[in-house]
C-alpha cells in the first residue's frame, strides 16, 4: 500500500486496491475503527474519481458494510448494503454472484439483530438464485442452505432447521470431503441443534 501511495499516487486504482486490503485485514484483526477510517476514504476516492458504478466502488461498500456491522452499527449496516444491493442488481443483474453475496449479508445483518422473518426471507430468496444459478450442490448454495437453517434453529423451528441442515451437511460431506472446515461447521450446527433440544 505504502508503495503504490508512493510510485502511483493516492487515486490510482491499484492504490486504494491495496488501500482496500489493508482495511479488510484490519477487519479480522478486530481493529474496526482503523478498517472503517480506511474503508470510508476508499469509498470517497473511488466515487470521485471513477463514480458511483465502479465495481471496485461496490465492493468497497460493502467491505464498509460488513465492518459496520462487526461494530454493531446495524442501521449504518444496513442501509449501505441495501445500496449494494440495488447498485449489484443494477451493475451485473439480480442473479450474479456478489450481489446474492450481499443479500447474504443483509441477511445476516438482519440475523444478528435477531430480526429472523426478513433474515429468513432474504435467506430463501439468495438460496433459491444460487440453486437456480449455480446447482443444488454449489458450495455458495449449500452456504446458503446452512445458514438459512442456522435462522430456523434460532426460531426454534426445529424440523426445517433439522431437515435443512442434514442436507447441507450431507452435501458438504460428498462435494467438499468430511473434513472440510465447512464440512465440519455443518455437523457442529446441527450437534448444537440437537443438544438445544434435549436430543
Amino acid at each position: 500500500m505504502k508503495a503504490r501511495k508512493k510510485l502511483l499516487g493516492q487515486e490510482d486504482k491499484e492504490t486504494l486496491r491495496s488501500i482496500s486490503q489493508v482495511g479488510l485485514v484490519y477487519n479480522m484483526a478486530g481493529r474496526l475503527k482503523e478498517a472503517e477510517e480506511l474503508q470510508v476514504q476508499v469509498i470517497e476516492t473511488f466515487q470521485r474519481v471513477f463514480g458511483k458504478d465502479h465495481l471496485d466502488m461496490l465492493t468497497s461498500m460493502g467491505n464498509l458494510a460488513t465492518t459496520y456491522s462487526h461494530r454493531g452499527r446495524w442501521a449504518k449496516a444496513e442501509g449501505l448494503e441495501e445500496q449494494v444491493i440495488e447498485n449489484w442488481k443494477r451493475v451485473l443483474g439480480a442473479d450474479h454472484s456478489d450481489t446474492l453475496n450481499s443479500i447474504a449479508n443483509l441477511a445476516t445483518t438482519y440475523g444478528n439483530q435477531g430480526r429472523w422473518k426478513e433474515a429468513e426471507q432474504l435467506e430463501k430468496q439468495a438460496m433459491e438464485s444460487r440453486r437456480r444459478v449455480l446447482g443444488s450442490d454449489h458450495p455458495g448454495t449449500l452456504n446458503s442452505m446452512a445458514n438459512l437453517a442456522t435462522t430456523y434453529s434460532k426460531q426454534g423451528r426445529w424440523k426445517e432447521a433439522e431437515e435443512l441442515g442434514v442436507q447441507a451437511m450431507e452435501s458438504r460431506k460428498k462435494v467438499l470431503g468430511a473434513e472440510h472446515p465447512f464440512t465440519l461447521v455443518s455437523m457442529h450446527n446441527l450437534a448444537s441443534m440437537y443438544s438445544n433440544q434435549g436430543r
